[in-house]
């Protein structure tokens, strides 16, 4: 399995070959608990977030001349049923990538890596967990903060790897998209991609941000010391333990010329911004011009 690293803080792996990409960004905004245990999917839904993503690799696809990909209400619960997994079990280890699935579930346990990769153990999981009996095709993802999917998509259009498997090029040119799945959870997403059309349909959409199978919680801080401004970027450099220690770093990097550095504080989490920009471009072009001397540093969207 190839793999490659650069500097924001997420992983992508991409499985339906012997590749993983491992890259690192930002974001904001979903959690959901799922009966992860069940292989029926009658009460499954999809969020405002999910939809957004799966609208997002629609748009692209039309953007260069290829048909949209029909919603699979099978793959979309293979793929919420794996954000699950990964959230709640944690698969991926230091050596084990977000392509792995745990042993507590009703599939066959797995472990991607560099050495051993089994590709069956992912093309047959829409198999094991529901009635679409063809191979499936993910890619998959993890984020250190919460994932936003306009942010996600973002990066995802930046990467040859991911956009030879969304746009049927490369190794994936043989192919036809017939249906997709989509999941989002804290901190991962998952989109999976098969061949043949799903007899089972579409999902329906979630009406509420509360429905059976689905409980979204968005990050909230109700620390008054926080300095976060809602809907902004932030670059991210350096997280504490202790407000003191991270207050002495902004005093440093006030006094080199970064004078938005600033106190970024969510729950129990402290850190430290070097700046704080209004959209993605921009705080990408600031992570650019900062890579030299601040090559750690990372996107937050708040």
């Amino acid at each position: 399995m190839n793999s490659f690293s650069s500097t924001y803080h997420s992983k992508i792996s991409i499985t339906v070959t012997i590749r993983s990409v491992v890259l690192f960004l930002l974001t904001a905004l979903t959690i959901f608990n799922l009966q992860a245990q069940s292989t029926s999917n009658d009460s499954l839904c999809l969020t405002k977030n999910e939809l957004r993503l799966s609208q997002l690799i629609n748009q692209f696809r039309v953007q260069n001349k290829l048909p949209e990909i029909p919603l699979s209400k099978s793959l979309c619960f293979v793929a919420k049923t794996h954000v699950y997994d990964l959230q709640t079990n944690h698969p991926d280890t230091s050596i084990c990538n977000t392509a792995s699935w745990s042993n507590k579930g009703n599939w066959t346990p797995c472990c991607y890596n560099k050495y051993v990769v089994n590709n069956d153990w992912m093309w047959d999981k829409p198999k094991e967990l529901t009635s679409y009996k063809y191979r499936g095709y993910e890619i998959s993802y993890f984020e250190e903060g919460i994932v936003n999917e306009d942010s996600l998509f973002y990066l995802w259009k930046g990467t040859r790897e991911v956009l030879e498997m969304l746009l049927n090029k490369g190794f994936h040119a043989d192919k036809k998209w017939l249906a997709m799945g989509v999941g989002i959870s804290d901190n991962y997403a998952s989109v999976w991609l098969g061949q043949r059309t799903d007899i089972q349909g579409k999902p329906s959409i979630c009406k509420s941000d509360s429905k059976s199978n689905k409980v979204i919680a968005k990050e909230k801080s109700n620390n008054s010391g926080s300095t976060n401004k809602t809907g902004k970027y932030y670059l991210i450099y350096g997280s504490f333990s202790q407000k003191s220690d991270a207050e002495e770093e902004i005093k440093k990097y006030q006094a080199s010329g970064l004078k938005k550095a600033q106190l970024i504080i969510n729950g129990e989490k402290i850190r430290v911004a070097l700046g704080e920009y209004e959209t993605i471009k921009e705080a990408m072009a600031a992570k650019e011009k900062f890579k030299d001397k601040y090559k750690d540093a990372w996107i937050l969207k708040n």
